[in-house]
């Protein structure tokens, strides 16, 4: 290049992003039109974070790039493009840093500019290439970082500034506000089940082998062997970082899964220096609550979503740019057992998981599945797995690891150190061969310690009949573990309030039924294409728990409540109106009261029929907010609401041309429904920034007969006054009309405000979605009673007005909106009435959870165990009637 050839394009004057698109084709062409594939060679080769090694600038990437002028192409692909366009026409080399600095201070003046105002996410992004391509790797030696001051355009200030912009602000955890929010919640859901399951931080040593690394020290046999605590390194260093883990009932799987995904989210929510260019949230979902026939991505999005409460949006875009990482955690909980032929549903699953790619769509996904070991036996005779996986066996535990628990758990000065010595004499005498095949895992080892530190006596458990065949006296010995734990968790966590202790054959009946429930939960929702949300065959929800008192029996008598209640709160409105004296009603019916009463048997029969629905979602959200920012959102409301009543009250002045009250009436009472309404529904929404929220399509969509049961109610509200004034037909249609949109519209409001999470949640209650039912439902009563008050004081008494209103009111939040509330409790009184359950439902699961015989799964109750529940799952099926 000689001094008088013309300069590059400057692109340090371009003020759009189109500007900037438009000088990398300038600069393309000022270099003479290179070919792609001439680009692609001077563009060097990249390393992905898969460890792959490709093009840096794929003839597709390059014609992609230069056509989209409506978003800024990433760093690392300018760089790699400049430079093989500066080396194309032999521009000096000594110049290139120079001339990169300048288009790396444009393009980061462009992308500060737009982190304010984002671009709207494309569909075609998900598979561009541009999102995908990883940093250039960088070939020459880096510049030796000088002792004193460095000059602005030194080389090594330009290499500084060069990787600087490689890490995108938007790519940090800490300004995407979603990947940081999930790892949040994802660590202390997990560090909360990490306590439920172990009780404390002791835990059994795990270790696991693989063939998949020779590097790693082994024992002999060439096969890998790695504990507990190295399993975030080692998942890290897989490629690609696909794995299985496999191992027997009880080896740890979960406590394997739990320790993963805290150590691999640890980085995300206490960055340690610079994360990686795109981490991703490790999120750990139970396999067995997949639905067969799902896409594995949109029900991956809506675990987030239900779960962690992600809006949907965010929550599709984290799963379709591969922000999260799956760990799916008992595949073999997917299908019934035992099992008459092939695992189908688990099939099906590993189907969806290797059709799950990485955001090239050349590489498979990163994924972690367990699975029990015969399950995973079964699957290989059906020759299927998870393709391109490194799978991982958990070891037994030795007697010397057993020993080590042991003397942690109970240290020398411990009242039950005398027993490490009885159960060391079992495991190393006559019988230790079966005795180590007993206790073998940590899920043994616990029980074995529970049942110790509550008395239980050691030989007794241990105890092997002389000429016992091996796996039956191993048998023998996992039962009585399992006889022995209930009573011992029970003796050890004594009740300390609410009444008298437990006793263990109350708790042992109960969780037999809460088990045998679960095995009928499972064969329901295998007989449904889309089962509810959480019936599987390992989650306690509690509003899913009312068919233990009887399918039939609850339903019929939900059903019948619900009637009386709608009756009850449309005569309270009959009554508080005084439009319609009975004694009228003897000469027949004339034209306003068939209305009336036509609205009225049409709101009981859509209070009827939702309550017949088979299964009532208790949604509502999980929210945690201060109540300082609810008085704040009260108050906002109120001012919000107070002037659309006051529209509201002239309207009907207008349309009763005041013949039934003044514009001083209208006036007030507007403005105080206004106020109240508003004031309703700003408590309910109050802190729901970045939260989910139901659209207006969905929520139309979804409760259609719920907005019509708000919308008739409405009519009904706005017709006594036009009656009273004895509108024309017009005036009526209009009034009753615009009555049913308004209150249509503010159901609609309702269901958006009352659903979501707050973004202040962040752990989940199983029974907090149940006992926020009833209140939404008071809240719904309340703001039709605010309107009916407002409307009984034209022809009533304040008195009068009021006590028709408040018992109105009441019975419409018990019969529509609290239903999925009223089902649970009608079930519970009868399961209890039976003996089937304790009317203290809720206080007994905590305790349960206390006592570890339970433990909390996100939104839902599970058993500690899968082999305690099938232990204590009944033969018989209680749920015939």
């Amino acid at each position: 290049m000689t001094a008088g050839s013309p300069r590059p394009p400057d692109p340090t004057e371009v003020h759009t992003v189109a500007d900037f698109v438009r000088s990398l084709v300038l600069l393309k062409q000022w270099a003479g039109e290179p070919p792609l594939s001439r680009l692609r060679s001077l563009g060097g080769q990249t390393v992905t974070p898969d460890g792959a090694t490709v093009d840096a600038l794929p003839k597709s990437t390059v014609s992609h790039v230069l056509r989209q002028t409506d978003k800024l192409p990433r760093w690392d692909f300018v760089k790699a493009f400049v430079t093989a366009c500066l080396r194309y026409c032999d521009h000096p080399t000594e110049l290139i840093p120079g001339e990169l600095e300048g288009w790396r201070a444009a393009r980061s003046a462009l992308a500060e500019a737009s982190i304010s105002t984002p671009p709207a996410e494309s569909g075609d992004e998900r598979t561009s290439p541009v999102v995908t391509a990883p940093a250039p790797v960088v070939t020459a030696p880096a510049p030796v970082e000088p002792d004193g001051p460095v000059a602005v355009d030194s080389p090594v200030m330009i290499a500084r500034a060069d990787a600087a912009a490689h890490w995108d602000i938007t790519d940090h955890p800490e300004h995407d506000h979603t990947v940081a929010l999930l790892a949040r919640r994802v660590a202390r859901e997990e560090d909360r089940a990490r306590k439920g399951l172990l009780g404390g931080y002791s835990i059994a040593p795990l270790s696991f082998r693989s063939h998949a690394d020779s590097t790693r020290h082994d024992d002999g046999t060439g096969e890998m062997r790695d504990d507990l605590y190295s399993i975030g390194h080692f998942f890290n260093d897989l490629r690609p970082q696909r794995l299985l883990v496999v191992g027997e009932s009880g080896a740890g799987k979960t406590v394997l899964a739990i320790e993963l995904v805290l150590q691999l989210v640890e980085p995300l929510v206490e960055p340690r220096g610079r994360p990686s260019d795109r981490p991703m949230v490790p999120v750990r979902v139970n396999a067995a609550r997949w639905t067969p026939g799902s896409p594995f991505e949109q029900w991956l999005a809506e675990q987030l979503v239900r779960d962690f409460g992600l809006a949907a949006t965010d929550a599709q875009r984290l799963v379709r740019d591969r922000r999260v990482l799956p760990v799916m955690d008992g595949l073999d909980e997917l299908d019934p057992e035992p099992s008459a032929g092939p695992p189908r549903r688990a099939i099906g699953l590993l189907t969806e998981l290797n059709r799950y790619s990485d955001l090239s769509g050349r590489r498979p996904g990163a994924v972690v599945v367990t699975c029990r070991a015969d399950r995973h036996a079964q699957l290989i005779e059906s020759r299927v797995g998870l393709d391109n996986s490194t799978r991982v066996h958990l070891h037994d535990l030795t007697v010397e690891q057993i020993n080590a628990y042991l003397r942690a758990r109970w240290p020398d000065d411990h009242p039950c150190s005398p027993h490490r010595d009885h159960i060391h004499t079992a495991l190393t005498g006559t019988s230790g061969t079966a005795v180590h095949s007993a206790l073998r895992t940590p899920w043994r080892l616990s029980l074995t310690a529970t049942a110790v530190e509550s008395g239980a006596d050691t030989a007794e458990l241990l105890h092997v009949a002389p000429a016992a065949d091996l796996p039956e006296a191993a048998a023998q010995i996992g039962r009585r573990l399992l006889e022995a734990y209930v009573p011992a968790a029970t003796g050890l966590t004594p009740r300390t309030a609410h009444g008298t202790p437990y006793h263990p054959a109350q708790v042992r009946s109960w969780l037999e039924h809460l088990a045998d429930h679960l095995r009928w939960q499972a064969t329901r929702a295998a007989e449904m294409d889309r089962p509810p949300s959480g019936l599987t065959a390992i989650d306690i929800v509690p509003h899913l728990l009312w068919p233990i008192g009887g399918r039939r029996r609850v339903r019929a008598l939900h059903c019948l409540c619900c009637a009386i209640f709608a009756v009850i709160a449309m005569l309270a409105f009959w009554v508080g109106s005084a439009v319609d004296p009975l004694t009228d009603l003897r000469d027949g019916l004339g034209a306003g009261e068939g209305l009336t009463l036509a609205l009225m048997v049409g709101w009981v029969a859509i209070a009827t029929g939702l309550s017949l629905s088979p299964w009532p979602a208790a949604d509502g959200g999980r929210a945690n907010v201060p109540h300082r920012r609810r008085m704040i959102g009260g108050l906002l409301g109120a001012l919000a609401g107070g002037p659309v009543g006051v529209l509201g009250g002239l309207g009907g002045l207008m349309l009763t041309a005041g013949r039934v009250f003044g514009p001083g009436f209208a006036v007030a009472a507007g403005a105080a429904g206004g106020s109240v309404l508003g004031a309703l529904i700003g408590l309910t929404a109050a802190g729901r920034q970045r939260a989910e929220h139901r659209t207006l399509s969905e929520v139309i969509r979804t409760e259609p007969l719920t907005l019509l049961g708000f919308g008739l109610c409405g009519a009904l509200t706005g017709l006594p006054p036009l009656r009273l004034a004895a509108a024309g037909s017009v005036q009526l249609f209009v009034g009753v009309t615009g009555a049913f949109a308004l209150a249509f519209a503010l159901g609609v409001v309702f269901k958006i405000a009352t659903g979501g999470w707050s973004k202040d949640a962040e752990l989940a209650h199983p029974r907090e979605a149940l006992h926020r039912n009833p209140m939404i439902g008071v809240a719904f009563g309340l703001t039709g009673g605010v309107a009916a008050v407002l409307v009984f004081v034209m022809n009533q008494g304040v008195i009068e007005s009021v006590v028709c209103a408040l018992i109105g009111g009441v019975a419409f939040g018990l019969a529509f909106g609290a239903i999925a509330w009223s089902r649970a409790m009608i079930g519970l009184l009868i399961a209890a009435a039976r003996g089937l359950l304790p009317l203290r439902l809720w206080s007994f699961l905590d305790w349960a959870c206390e006592a570890r015989l339970l433990r909390i799964s996100g939104a839902t109750y599970q058993f500690r165990h899968r082999e305690l529940q099938e232990f204590l799952t009944a033969s018989e099926d209680a749920h015939s009637t």
